[in-house]
């Protein structure tokens, strides 16, 4: 086995991840990372194909007789104007990698470099999956319905995914439920407009849409068993000409996020019966829209459990079990056809100002962490490779 310098390897994916970082694309336009992607490929003379857009499968072959296990990294940005202060923050108005998509992709690379230089002692097949359109419209099922976990045929799969929540040098690895539902909903108000000097020739949508934001948290404050966590937001308000014309249509749209499916199967039923009746008591009219987006990430029992001693034996991370949040991500669609874990890396340092979290256009990662995240995908790739690191699920 040749004998790789893990420093230059690490300055190498930290190049990367700042290059990656200054060209944020959003989903399925990703055609510079992906190009990114394929030319690092190319150079490790990894075989790749494109897949679903601007995704990349690409595709490790161990010389020993082995399992077939997938790593995961998703490579989208978000419309977030940066104000980050670092020196090589996006140069695309309006665009951000706030998530940590970039380092995510640069790491999965410098995972593959690893691997590799390695595959005549490595046991099994890697897959690399380089994912568009994490942060929407989805980019997980075009993979998954092209044949990404079909050809070669994906046993298990893990992600990585920076959280500000825990310290450098830290992975959390928890067993079941790590991540919630997360669906749309979209309400249109309609009412009768007029002079704002006389609101009793109008129907008036302003204080109709205050009332219903209002009304709408009693699906979690008073309609939902407290055990049962839930969130309803309301994300954007839209209405209205100017101060002293009566609005005569808003438009609210909010996320609902739910982790029990008997919960989020009742969100839609209950928020109509309360938009609806809302609307009557005002006498205006509405309508409720909800577009069901990426279900709850399950993590895999056994598959954590192995992997954490695994990785407690092989490398010198500390290993936290992380709490869930309610944050969504479409790796739950992997992780539903094949076992899978989605492992939390810590990015937090207080020093650099890496305390921010994801969506924030403040949001910035300690670089220190990105040895760890190396070391961590490249563990799950031997240990379940080699069958050390095994599903609850039969192969």
């Amino acid at each position: 086995m040749p004998i790789l310098d893990l420093t230059d390897i690490v300055a190498h994916v930290t190049a990367l991840r700042r290059e990656i970082h200054r060209h944020p694309e959003p989903g399925f336009a990703e055609e510079r990372t992906a190009a990114v992607v394929e030319r690092e490929l190319d150079a490790l003379d990894i075989e790749h194909r494109r897949i679903a857009r601007t995704g990349v499968v690409a595709i490790i072959r161990g010389r020993l007789p082995g399992h077939v296990v997938a790593l995961r990294a998703d490579m989208d940005a978000l419309p977030i104007e940066e104000r980050s202060g670092e020196p090589f923050s996006s140069e695309v108005k309006g665009m951000m990698h706030a998530c940590g998509h970039d380092a995510h992709t640069a790491m999965l690379l410098g995972a593959a470099r690893i691997l590799q230089a390695e595959r005549e002692a490595l046991h099994g097949t890697v897959v690399l999956l380089f994912q568009p359109a994490e942060e929407g419209p989805g980019g997980a099922l075009p993979m998954i319905e092209a044949g990404a976990l079909a050809d070669p045929h994906v046993e298990s799969v893990a992600m990585l995914h920076v959280d500000s929540r825990l310290p450098t040098g830290t992975v959390g690895i928890t067993p079941g439920l790590v991540n919630a539902a997360a669906d749309e909903f979209y309400v249109r108000i309609e009412g009768r407009g007029g002079h704002g000097a006389a609101p009793h020739n109008a129907i008036d949508t302003i204080p109709c849409a205050a009332a219903t934001v209002l009304a709408l948290q009693n699906i979690a404050a008073r309609e939902t068993d407290p055990f049962k966590t839930i969130v309803v937001t309301i994300g954007t308000i839209e209405g209205g000409y100017r101060n002293n014309v009566i609005a005569d249509v808003v438009k609210m749209s909010g996320t609902f996020r739910s982790q029990d499916p008997a919960v989020r199967e009742g969100l839609e039923e209950r928020a109509r019966r309360i938009v609806n009746g809302i609307a009557t008591a005002y006498g205006a009219s509405a309508t409720l829209e909800v577009v069901y987006g990426y279900p709850p990430v399950v993590n895999d029992g056994e598959l954590v459990e192995t992997f954490r001693e695994y990785l407690g034996q092989t490398t010198e991370l500390r290993i936290e079990t992380s709490e869930p949040t309610m944050g969504g991500e479409d790796f739950a669609y992997f992780a539903q056809v094949v076992p899978g874990v989605m492992a939390r890396l810590g990015i937090r340092n207080e020093a650099t100002g890496a305390v921010h979290p994801a969506h924030s256009p403040l949001f910035r990662l300690d670089e220190a962490a990105l040895k760890g995240g190396i070391e961590t995908l490249v563990a799950f790739a031997r240990g379940a490779g080699s069958g050390t690191v095994h599903p609850t699920r039969t192969r």
